[in-house]
């Protein structure tokens, strides 16, 4: 039996090596592959350089911006934003602009619901919405070819919505769901608070529905928001990978007839500071040190370097679901997140508007280990403004301090020490 088994191996293997030295012998006969083939031009190499696009405007009569910039790329992306949110909000109209969010790409007075998703289907596009506290956005994606449909579904959906009883009651059904939802997530609870307690005025509205506007939101609220601030000094229509004349003659005759409506100066909003906290039962305890950032993106040079600041500052979770290297060579993940294992998640914000902004850090940690996770993030704030040789250290000098803590059955007392260049909070913890 052992003779016959290796009698077949040996044949076996010279089979083997026969198709090995046939398969070698081949090979040496193909062509170089830096030889040219017979009846195929190569493409002109692309140049050393190549120039930005130009963004190219257009005022309209009636205030509308047209804006695009043509890109070499095979899809189009299209936007419609508009200066609305929710700090043009009244008490009555509060929740409309989450409400509108998920109302986007709804039934219209010239279509159905059902019909815009089959045009979008139809296509391969894509369409999605987003509400802030400043801005609503409308995006729409797609090929390039499909730009006349694009541009004429988009300005149809939203400048015409239908608000039908039954589709806006639908959404409120799935909004009071939604808020359901957000009221276990408390990083999302505490981020909403940092707003309404940290500004009096517009920018102190919630963002998110409160629950007690979802029996008062209908569509008559809906259609008169609209009417005030979807106007066309205050919207435009942005356009990437797009022909600017080829966007003005799709776009021009939609949104010409647009009426521009009165001047209306942004609500103000001043920055006070202040402290939130809210009991929950939960096996951690979330907080958020936040200051303001003065001037907000009109102090262009100073939003951006926050921003990067916030980048660079980085952090994240203990636990990194995305693998290995996600965040994890940022400073507070060094310096906080891998010396503290109490604390469960540590990262930099911010939250920048037109004339004012926040940034902070929120973390999460164990209800023994707050009062230290607190100092940590202050101390983590001076040093950067330390270390920033002057620049850091003079935007620094003009923020004031916003802490919140989400505790679960603790009690938190405040102990404000004033120095010449910010306010420290000292936090100390006793049990409930």
């Amino acid at each position: 039996m052992y003779r016959t088994a290796l009698s077949r191996f040996r044949a076996v293997k010279g089979r083997t090596g026969n198709l090995a030295a046939a398969h070698y012998a081949t090979s040496s006969a193909v062509a170089s592959l830096e030889t040219p083939l017979e009846g195929v031009s190569l493409p002109p190499a692309l140049p050393d350089y190549v120039a930005s696009s130009e963004t190219k405007v257009k005022t309209l009569s009636n205030g509308v911006k047209i804006a695009s910039e043509k890109l070499l790329t095979p899809a189009a992306s299209i936007g419609l934003f508009i200066n609305s949110g929710s700090i043009y909000e009244t008490p009555i109209s509060s929740g409309a602009s989450h409400l509108l969010e998920r109302m986007a790409f709804k039934s219209t007075t010239n279509r159905t619901h059902l019909r815009i998703v089959r045009e979008v289907e139809a296509i391969g596009g894509n369409t999605s919405t987003s509400a802030s506290r400043e801005c609503m956005a409308y995006t729409f994606d797609a090929l390039k070819s499909y730009v006349p449909e694009m541009v004429e579904l988009l300005i149809d959906c939203v400048r015409n919505p239908a608000f039908l009883d039954w589709e806006v009651n639908e959404e409120l059904q799935k909004l009071k769901a939604e808020l359901e939802e957000v009221s276990k997530n408390p990083e999302r609870l505490i981020l909403e608070a940092v707003h309404s307690t940290g500004y009096c005025g517009a920018l102190a509205n919630p963002l998110l529905a409160p629950e007690s506007a979802l029996d008062r939101l209908d569509s008559s609220i809906l259609e008169e928001f609209v009417t005030e601030n979807y106007t066309g000094t205050r919207m435009v229509l942005a356009a990437s990978g797009i022909e600017h004349e080829e966007l003005l003659q799709i776009a021009e005759p939609l949104l010409s007839d647009l009426p521009a409506g009165p001047y209306l100066e942004e609500p103000e909003s001043v920055y006070v500071g202040g402290d939130f906290r809210r009991q929950a039962d939960a096996p951690s305890s979330h907080f958020a040190l936040a200051f303001e950032v003065p001037g907000g993106w009109n102090s262009e040079k100073e939003s951006v370097i926050l921003t990067v600041m916030q980048m660079l500052m980085g952090g994240g979770g203990s636990f990194s679901a995305g693998g290995p290297g996600k965040g994890m060579h940022s400073r507070l993940y060094l310096r906080v997140l891998n010396e503290y294992q109490q604390i469960q998640s540590f990262s930099a914000f911010n939250s920048i508007f037109n004339n004012t902004g926040l940034f902070g850090i929120y973390g999460s940690t164990s209800s023994d280990f707050v009062s230290k996770a607190v100092d940590i993030a202050a101390e983590e704030l001076l040093l950067l403004a330390e270390e920033g040789a002057g620049l850091l250290a003079l935007h620094f000098s003009y923020f004031l301090p916003l802490c919140f803590l989400a505790t679960p059955f603790r009690m938190a007392s405040f102990f404000i020490i004033a120095t010449p260049a910010l306010f420290v909070f000292f936090s100390f913890f006793t049990n409930f």
